[in-house]
């Protein structure tokens, strides 16, 4: 009698198993119905040759572009499109640069610089 009821128990539970199989794995993209809020803003960035990410945290998104005078070498802020930095006293790769770091001003003083 126990042996009926455990095999009885078994396809029960193989039964319920089988019932919560999702249909198929979901097209690329497909969010279930819901849009993507950033979507417009993640393509215009794309478009614009930027590259599209979250911030410290993962909950901010921005658009981090490339500058045209990456790692160039600068003496102050005005040799760079973005920030010169300090230690490498060269022209910061992206805009935003996010973070703290030391840069060189306009008159090619230290100074510290954060940027969230």
């Amino acid at each position: 009698m126990l042996a009926l009821a455990r095999g009885f128990l078994v396809i029960c539970l193989t039964l319920t198993l089988a019932a919560c199989q999702e249909d198929g794995p979901r097209a690329s993209g497909e969010t279930g119905g819901v849009p993507d809020p950033l979507a417009d803003q993640r393509a215009a960035c794309e478009r614009s040759g930027g590259t599209f990410g979250a911030r410290s945290g993962g909950i901010l998104f921005t658009c981090y572009r490339p500058t045209s005078d990456a790692n160039r070498s600068c003496s102050a802020a005005s040799d760079c499109q973005s920030l010169c930095l300090a230690r490498s006293r060269t022209c910061a790769p992206t805009t935003p640069f996010l973070g703290c770091h030391e840069i060189l001003t306009e008159n090619g003083g230290r100074a510290t610089q954060c940027i969230n």
